[in-house]
């Protein structure tokens, strides 16, 4: 696992470009040319409508930008205080199951929290993280701190997961977030737990490698 390259970036990157690098990196991979990358950055205020995304997921407008992209799922929001992580790894080398791979996506995160002693899970109909309790304290109702969107060419993966450490969820009440209607997301504030993004970029890192190797 030592041939999987870790990057990570603390100032906002353009969603744009971010595609633009990720896209070039996979043909890099494709063709052995560049290592395995897991990238972990943070976009400004933007929603991004996935290849199985449509308009009446968007409940009002507000003057965010509204991006199509190439990655699978609905629509979602991402802004500062969001952790994005997109994973361009090559499962040629590994088992060849997307949905094994984005399970592992969901275990790491759900291990991460069991860290601070957040009870989370993942369902088989909705892809993505949902806190069900926080120190002891059971929830009404699921709600999301983790989305999922990825895509994949020639067995390379790349786009990935975001996680809400402290942003302004407000931008969510815009939207049917991932196409769901009647859901709730959260963040690691709401919830009272506050942390770095670099303790989340390096205690997530061990996890999903390690996890990782088992696929």
């Amino acid at each position: 696992m030592s041939e999987i390259e870790i990057k990570n970036n603390s100032e906002l990157i353009d969603y744009k470009s971010a595609i633009k690098f990720m896209e070039n990196r996979v043909i890099e991979i494709i063709n052995n040319k560049s290592n395995e990358l897991i990238w972990f950055l943070k976009h400004d205020h933007i929603y991004t409508q996935g290849t199985s995304s449509n308009n009446n997921e968007i409940i009002k407008k507000n003057n965010l930008q509204i991006i199509k992209t190439n990655r699978g799922g609905k629509i979602t929001y991402h802004g500062p205080g969001q952790r994005i992580i997109y994973f361009m790894i090559n499962l040629n080398k590994r088992k060849k199951d997307i949905r094994k791979f984005i399970s592992t996506i969901e275990n790491s995160l759900i291990d991460f929290l069991k860290i601070y002693n957040i009870e989370a899970t993942s369902y088989k109909n909705r892809v993505g993280i949902w806190v069900t309790k926080s120190n002891n304290k059971k929830f009404n109702k699921e709600k999301k701190i983790g989305a999922i969107g990825l895509r994949v060419k020639k067995w390379v993966t790349y786009h990935g997961l975001s996680f809400n450490i402290n942003p302004e969820l407000d931008y969510y009440n815009f939207i049917n977030s991932c196409g769901l209607e009647n859901y709730e997301n959260t963040s690691l504030n709401e919830i009272g737990l506050e942390i770095h993004e670099r303790e989340f970029d390096e205690n997530f890192t061990k996890i999903f490698i390690d996890n990782l190797s088992k696929l």
